[in-house]
């Protein structure tokens, strides 16, 4: 006991001094470059570098989500420093001593047979593997994540500075959620140049073999006067073994590379995963299991290990199949009973058949949190979110229905709109959920989890470790602030389907009251409510809050003497409303920066307008759309780097198409028309899209 706690106490006092120790051991790293190093501390070394790239690869097969390793990127420079360094002394005793410690001997000597011929090809095998297959694949997939994580980064900073406009989170919760999106962009992006040290590492292993070799076969003839083959065979198999000492680690680092930047965010490790992924399908196994026992019989192949793996699939197949007919069975059992138990009440019938707006169904577990007797303030926050919606978009929230449902999980929830299933989560009672801002100084031991609504890690923690949790810099939340917050994002984003006919006529009502005149000259003479409820929800889609009805209206009661097309009547709305739609827009500081359209573009994209049955639309070619979001991704990319939240300007002729384009692959990005800017707002342009036949 007194040994652990002595341990316990050194490592404490390590982890004080990290910082230190990491300069301290990148300048050894580079002073190992030039220093001579005895045989006996490179062999300490070359086992350090392997046993760290197999630590590295273990530490990214078993996290949840990249940025549980955010210091990949920088971990991934420093190893591959260390992995040349040693190259460097290694090269340095070979040519010197022409012996380098019993590390590199034994690998020259046993894993290849001494023979340096078959160890060069097993060699350049390693270095083609790491080079062509894994370095390649993930310096694409790195190049792609980091292009799609800047491309949402304004839609995300849109959504934050919503809900602090709104009164939902407080300027701490912001800088969190803030700080969030700007890790993983800031990850991914690092992750796409560090790609290039993976590249850059197997290019020098080959090099440096190379150089190895003829400078060893320069040294070995030329000053030593060993024979041609003596001095070929010794200072091969030398240089031979330090490639494969210092290229499987490679291959290792390679190989986490690739793991860390193609796993998507997930509930549990690789491991788990994969084997309950692969065994979801029965049907699979049983028919690889046929085809494995057609090649035992096939002649001249081996019959036994056909055999062994045929029965395995089979075997595993069998058992999977089983188990998804037991999870099927008790899910129906289930069902049944519960459809039993409605048929005794024939008279809740008629209240099945009524479809609410939003309902939050909760478990039996989460009922306190409704009840005030118990404590609960969840209903005083729901009321707190409507009035806020209403404050923000201008519209009124359907009153949202919470009941229990006793075949949800105890500690779950789940949101519906109009019946269907828009979100849903699960929380652990008399827990708080912590989350890591980036300044967290003290991990603190809890159950880990992701947040509901952003699908951030998090922690569950138990009550009493709450002030420890805000102490070593977590963001603590309790459970009745998830499911607002969950709540929320899910009524902004359902907002156009929340507004219905009966909502239109009850806002024209209210309005009518102060301003009869103008309801009644629009509502019925010009326009209907359905009418006037499309362009609504056509401007709520966008994010253009209707709060300014009086405006709306005005406007409509112009525009429909000339046209009915709620299209049209929506362009006419939003550039009436170009001060509030510039004000949305206007970042910290105090313009709005804007991506342009190349005029030839613009031109391009009106010529292939055409009005059909379903609407507006673009006739361009396959091939030119896809320049046409590879561009506008680029220029979102740079803006958004420099730290701009761009939004698209363009012709008002052209705004609702390219808007349509852009919704398919960025439906958070705002397009505004010239006349939707107001006099008085000012524009600065941060990128222009423009296509390859365009550019100069």
């Amino acid at each position: 006991m007194a040994v652990r706690t002595q341990v316990q106490g050194g490592l404490a006092r390590i982890g004080q001094h990290s910082d230190v120790l990491i300069v301290v051991a990148v300048i050894l790293i580079v002073v190992m470059m030039v220093l001579p190093l005895p045989p006996v501390l490179l062999d300490l070394l070359l086992a350090l570098n392997i046993s760290l790239s197999l630590l590295i690869l273990l530490l990214t097969m078993n996290i949840q989500g990249p940025l549980q390793f955010a210091i990949f990127p920088s971990l991934l420079l420093i190893t591959t420093l260390f992995r040349l360094a040693l190259n460097v002394s290694s090269t340095r005793l070979i040519l010197l001593r022409g012996y380098a410690g019993e590390l590199i001997l034994a690998f020259g000597n046993y894993v290849v047979g001494g023979n340096y011929v078959v160890g060069f090809i097993v060699f350049l095998i390693l270095v083609v593997i790491q080079f062509i297959v894994i370095t390649k694949g993930a310096e694409r997939v790195a190049e792609v994540a980091a292009r799609f994580t800047l491309d949402a980064m304004p839609g995300k900073q849109m959504s934050i500075d919503a809900d602090l406009n709104a009164g939902l989170i407080d300027e701490n919760e912001a800088r969190r959620r803030r700080a969030d999106i700007e890790r993983e962009a800031d990850f991914y992006g690092a992750m796409d140049g560090a790609s290039k040290f993976v590249k850059g590492d197997a290019i020098a292993g080959i090099v440096i073999t190379i150089i190895n070799i003829l400078g060893g076969f320069a040294v070995g003839v030329g000053q030593l006067g060993l024979p041609l083959s003596e001095a070929l065979r010794r200072y091969t198999l030398l240089t031979v073994g330090d490639g494969l000492v210092t290229q499987i680690p490679a291959l290792l680092i390679a190989t986490a590379t690739g793991i860390i930047i193609t796993r998507a965010a997930s509930e549990s490790n690789m491991g788990h995963d994969l084997s309950r992924q692969m065994l979801s399908e029965p049907k699979a196994l049983l028919i690889a299991a046929g085809v494995l026992l057609l090649f035992s019989v096939v002649p001249g192949l081996p019959t036994l290990p056909f055999i062994v793996l045929a029965a395995l699939f089979a075997g595993m197949g069998y058992l999977s199949g089983q188990r998804i007919k037991e999870e099927k069975a008790s899910v129906e059992r289930q069902a049944a009973e519960k459809e039993a138990e409605e048929a005794k009440k024939p008279e809740s019938v008629t209240n099945l058949l009524k479809l609410d707006p939003i309902e939050l169904e909760i478990g039996y577990s989460l009922i306190p949190l409704v009840d005030a007797n118990q404590g609960g303030d969840l209903l005083d926050r729901i009321t707190m979110i409507r009035r806020q919606i209403a404050l923000e978009l201008g519209m009124v929230v359907p009153p949202i229905r919470i009941r229990d449902n006793m075949q949800l999980a105890p500690s779950a929830y789940v949101i519906k709109i109009k019946g269907i299933e828009a979100g849903r989560g699960e929380l652990m009672p008399g827990h708080y959920l912590a989350m890591d801002p980036g300044t967290v100084t003290q991990r603190i031991p809890g159950l880990e989890t992701r947040e509901p609504a952003f699908g951030l890690p998090a922690l569950w923690i138990e009550e009493s470790r709450r002030e420890e949790a805000e102490l070593a810099g977590y963001t603590v939340v309790d459970s009745p602030s998830i499911i607002a917050t969950h709540l929320t994002e899910v009524i902004r984003s359902n907002a156009p389907e929340l507004l219905g006919r009966q909502d239109v006529k009850k806002l024209l009502d209210e309005l009518k009251e102060e301003h009869s005149a103008l309801v009644e000259e629009v509502v019925p003479d010009l326009l209907t409510v359905g009418e006037v409820q499309r362009v609504l929800q056509n401007l709520l889609r966008e994010g253009v809050p209707i709060r300014d009805l009086v405006t709306i209206l005005e406007t409509l009661s112009d525009a429909a003497r000339l046209t009915k097309d709620p299209l049209l009547l929506t362009e006419r709305v939003r550039e009436a409303l170009a001060r509030q739609i510039s004000k949305l827009h206007t970042g910290d500081h105090g313009y709005i920066p804007v991506v342009t359209l190349d005029p030839a573009l613009e031109q391009e994209i009106a010529d292939a307008l055409q009005h059909t049955e379903r609407g507006l639309t673009v006739a361009l070619a396959p091939e030119r759309v896809e320049a046409f979001y590879d561009s506008l991704a680029k220029s979102l990319e740079r803006a958004a780097a420099a730290g701009h939240q761009a939004v698209l300007l363009c012709s008002p002729v052209i705004r609702p198409a390219v808007r349509r384009l852009t919704a398919r692959v960025l439906p958070r990005l705002s397009v505004i028309s010239y006349n939707e800017v107001a006099p008085d707002a000012e524009v600065q342009s941060v990128g222009m899209v423009r296509l390859d036949s365009h550019e100069g």
